[in-house]
């Protein structure tokens, strides 16, 4: 009979009936009530009233009886820790029984009951089970060291267990080297700073000894430990893919997926010149293909990895193209996977084949997969020059069938091919429109709807089909809606005359009846360039569109990197790292690929990005530390500052004014302007002893003389200006400290290289718990500046260590006025909780590089500022000389535009321009033939004069630093 019997028994007063027999003196009898006991349990029923009784029988020499009861204390142990203590006398005696079965299983359970009483009489036993002569309980206690270390991490380290646990990796018996390598993998996952798997060459040769003899899962615990291993010269790399390259042959999927992860990324040391390099390319091909021959379940996790590892090494699979078509009983999950594996192994050798492939599944029955097909026809197409004008004969084809989904998607694909390739399939138009009628999807509706707006030059009736559309324009999806605007405008530019009612009807509709603002501030946007400037609507609507890429979901080189380093667990199956869904993520460490040694070579697949590429184009696909909380999200710290808006907007500031009506004005009667602006006002200023603007005082003196020759002087640049010698960057200071961040101290400073704004920060962990899952946000500021970038701590942060971060800024972020104006306000989110702070940045971070204004337009704009708008300033104790002052300046994007000397003072004309485009004109007094007057005077005009101060603050701190 079975012990299904033990869980039929219901009734009641059992536990009285359990009671009698546990304390039977018959040993059949009590077996049979402690299965009863177990059985119980299992359903769920509480019987932690047993436990004296229970516990009376550990004294036994029956194995089973024992292993029962273990088992029955396992689980009710945490809720009574008082009487669980009688039972550390027979734990202690078990761990010195002959038999090695019971050792180690006395051993075990004690490293299994979280009870801190128990773990302090565990010590011993473990300590003497370590060294234990059976390899049976040595690689028992090797696994319980890892339970004990996370019940009570320091009384670990204080009993020296991880020393002996070291030792042990070097045990003849490769059972226990596995699971002393499994044990401290373990520990160190939890405390990533600590150093535990200190590998060495003579550690990893033990390893690899190890290895042949294992069983399967100490097998993956040591290919993950050499995983992590950093070879220290491309000729040991080699060595190592030597000896693991036999496991590909290994009839369990985890191990060959294990060796897989080493060979990929020790690959990265090896040179592609190298015969071996080639020869392991061929070697990975056949276990990979193997896998593709086990159940669905297993096959799906297979291709989930080998999408990874084509995208990094397509040349692996190049040849192995059959292996990927679909067979007929694959359930649709591994359907989809072989399809999108194919279209990445797509080339111009093997494009025919595929695309007969492909025309085959578009004739499916399954909807989802005809749909993801055509999908692919269209990608080959894009990804595979040579092939497109195949691929559309193939869609044509497809839309002949009239099936109603395959037609809508073959235009949605279509649409792509179309800007992918301008002004070559566009003969197939009136094919797609002639099945008009029959889209009833949003994205076939919409790219139809790009289509006809693009080509309406192309397409006599244009108007009559987008008109068609409009009639029911409410009741279309948003996607829609915004298309058929931009194809209208677009159509209204090209055939103005015939489509006037009908942009004029399609904007009222999208402005006034409309409840969606994306849809409304579009439509205004059009309305308002179509009204002011049509030739400026031409140029932004009718703009020529950049050609779309080959692969738009490849994943990210540095994301991909990762998950090399992944594969084989859940992260390589989800394609994201395990900070992202591993709750808490404790000691989830970010991993990259080995650098290469062997060549110089990029060792990105074909068809990502080129390397000479800007960082910032990368598709930032998924953030690689957690997702910030939601408060963080929406973060506003303070209210907003009541009072006049900043004067940000460019059509106040910027090019836009400077270069507008004042300028032709000044510039139209040129020599009577000056005469009458500058008549002889002394240097210094009028007889109230206020200052005059600059140009006025540094007027030449033959007032009367032709404008050229007045120009020509008093923009007399003979006195050089100084070069470029980088921007001032400000000391780091303490922004948070870490008695208010509980523990985290935050240090930083900004600074400006080439263009690009940088918050270099030194993140120190003074709490006693790891750090990790590190986010950033900026609340909103008078210029915008935000994170470019997310907060990449690339390791969490363990106690007492500091990591040093510069974070990437822009100037996109939202806008709102700050007091004072430079004031950020800032959210720094970790594992812990989200610390607020708020910091000064200098300006001089703002100042732009193209901030130089030509000379004429210099003395334009100072004319056309109001005189109210000028500020005075001074610079006390600076004893530098013009130059100097002009040198250091210039450093930080403020530019000389003139300089001259009147009357024995140095006088310097300059110019900065901020990036929101406010330009700030400056008068720089300097007396160099006074050394006890060390004293610098600054005039500084600008169309927004509250943030002439913050100007002056950074003339000082340039200038005294």
């Amino acid at each position: 009979m079975t012990d299904s019997k033990y869980f039929t028994t219901t009734k009641k007063g059992e536990i009285f009936e359990l009671k009698a027999e546990l304390n039977s003196d018959k040993k059949e009898k009590k077996k049979e009530a402690v299965k009863k006991v177990i059985a119980s349990m299992t359903v769920g029923k509480d019987v932690s009233a047993l436990f004296p009784d229970v516990v009376n029988c550990m004294q036994t020499d029956n194995l089973e009886l024992k292993k029962l009861v273990y088992l029955y204390l396992m689980n009710y142990a945490k809720s009574q820790p008082d009487m669980a203590i009688m039972a550390v006398n027979t734990f202690v005696k078990d761990c010195e029984d002959p038999n090695p079965l019971i050792r180690a299983l006395a051993v075990r359970t004690m490293g299994c009951i979280r009870v801190d009483k128990i773990t302090e009489y565990l010590c011993e036993p473990l300590r003497k089970c370590l060294k234990d002569e059976d390899p049976y309980v040595r690689k028992t206690a090797a696994v319980c060291v890892a339970k004990l270390h996370d019940i009570n991490a320091q009384l670990v380290e204080d009993q020296g267990f991880l020393d002996t646990l070291k030792d042990l990796i070097s045990d003849s018996n490769p059972m226990v080297v596995a699971n002393a390598v499994a044990a401290l993998s373990e520990i160190a996952e939890s405390h990533p700073s600590s150093n535990l798997l200190d590998l060495n060459p003579q550690s990893i040769n033990k390893l690899l000894t190890a290895l042949n003899e294992c069983t399967e899962w100490g097998q993956i615990f040591i290919l993950d430990c050499l995983a992590n291993y950093m070879p220290k010269d491309d000729r040991e790399a080699q060595s190592i893919c030597e000896r693991v390259t036999p496991r590909l042959s290994h009839a369990n999927s985890a191990v060959v997926l294990s060796a897989v992860k080493v060979l990929m990324k020790f690959m990265e040391m090896l040179s592609k010149d190298l015969d071996y390099y080639g020869t392991l390319l061929k070697k990975l091909a056949p276990p990979l293909v193997t896998l593709l021959s086990a159940e669905p379940e297993l096959q799906y996790v297979a291709l989930r990895n080998i999408n990874l590892i084509v995208q990094k090494r397509p040349e692996i699979l190049k040849h192995e193209m059959k292996v990927f078509f679909v067979k007929y009983n694959d359930p649709i999950y591994v359907k989809l996977e072989k399809l999108d594996i194919m279209i990445r192994l797509a080339s111009q050798a093997n494009i025919a084949q595929v695309l007969a492939e492909l025309k085959e599944y578009a004739t499916e029955v399954d909807v989802d997969f005809v749909r993801k097909a055509v999908r692919a026809i269209g990608r080959c197409a894009i990804k595979v020059e040579q092939s497109a004008e195949r691929c559309v004969s193939t869609l044509l084809d497809l839309i002949q069938t009239k099936v109603n989904y395959v037609v809508q998607e073959a235009i949605v694909v279509i649409k792509d091919i179309f800007r992918k390739y301008p002004n070559k399939y566009e003969s197939v138009i009136a094919t797609l429109c002639e099945n008009l009628d029959s889209l009833d999807e949003p994205e076939a509706r919409a790219a139809m709807i790009w289509i006809v707006g693009e080509y309406a030059e192309r397409i006599d009736n244009a108007d009559e089909l987008l008109e068609s559309f409009l009639e029911g324009f409410h009741d279309e999806s948003t996607q829609v809606q915004l298309q058929l605007l931009t194809a209208i405008v677009k159509l209204f530019l090209k055939k103005p005359t015939e489509t006037q009612e009908l942009v004029q009807q399609v904007l009222s509709l999208a402005t006034q009846d409309s409840d969606n603002p994306d849809l409304r501030d579009r439509g205004y946007i059009y309305w308002r360039l179509l009204s002011t400037d049509p030739v400026a609507a031409k140029e932004v609507v009718l703009a020529e569109k950049p050609l779309i890429s080959e692969e738009t979901d490849l994943i990210e080189p540095t994301l991909l990197d990762e998950l090399i380093c992944y594969i084989g667990t859940l992260a390589s199956v989800y394609h994201k790292p395990p900070s992202a869904f591993v709750e808490g993520s404790r000691g989830v460490t970010h991993k990259s690929l080995l650098p290469r040694t062997g060549s110089n070579e990029s060792v990105e697949s074909p068809d990502t990005a080129p390397a000479g590429g800007p960082a910032a184009d990368q598709p930032s696909v998924i953030p690689t530390q957690g997702d910030l909380l939601g408060d963080l999200l929406n973060l506003d710290l303070g209210p907003p500052v009541s009072g006049p808006p900043m004067a940000t907007a460019p059509v106040q500031m910027g090019a836009v004014d400077l270069l507008g009506g004042g300028l032709d004005i000044l510039m139209g009667d040129e020599s009577e302007g000056l005469r009458s602006d500058v008549g002889g006002s002394p240097a210094m200023g009028g007889s109230d002893g206020s200052f005059t603007p600059a140009p006025n005082t540094a007027a030449p003196t033959n007032v009367g003389a032709p404008l050229g020759t007045g120009l020509g002087d008093l923009f007399d640049l003979t006195g050089g200006v100084g070069t470029l010698s980088g921007s001032y960057v400000a000391p780091k200071t303490v922004w948070l400290p870490a008695m208010k961040a509980k523990g985290l101290e935050i240090s930083g400073t900004f600074s400006r290289q080439v263009g690009s704004i940088s918050m270099d920060l030194v993140l120190t962990n003074k709490a006693l718990q790891v750090m990790s899952d590190f986010a950033i946000q900026f609340n909103r500021n008078s210029f915008g500046l935000a994170p470019a970038a997310p907060l990449q701590v690339h390791a969490p942060l363990a106690p007492n260590q500091s990591v040093e971060i510069s974070l990437p800024l822009n100037t996109v972020g939202s806008v709102m006025k700050m007091d004072p104006l430079n004031n950020l306000q800032v959210a720094v989110k970790n594992n812990i909780d989200v610390f607020y702070f708020s910091t000064l940045y200098p300006l001089h971070i703002l100042f732009v590089e193209d901030g130089k204004m030509e000379r004429q337009m210099f003395l334009a704009t100072w004319k056309d500022i109001p005189n109210e708008n000028e500020t005075q300033f001074q610079i006390k104790d600076c004893s530098l000389n013009a130059d100097a002052v002009s040198s250091k300046l210039q450093g930080s994007n403020i530019f000389t535009v003139a300089k001259r000397n009147v009357e024995g003072q140095d006088m310097l004309y300059q110019s900065l321009k901020l990036t929101n485009g406010i330009w700030v004109l400056a008068e720089l007094r300097i007396q160099p033939s006074n050394p006890n007057f060390t004293d610098l005077e600054l005039s500084l005009k600008c169309r927004a004069p509250e943030v002439s101060q913050y100007i002056f603050q950074a003339y000082e701190t340039i200038l005294k630093n």
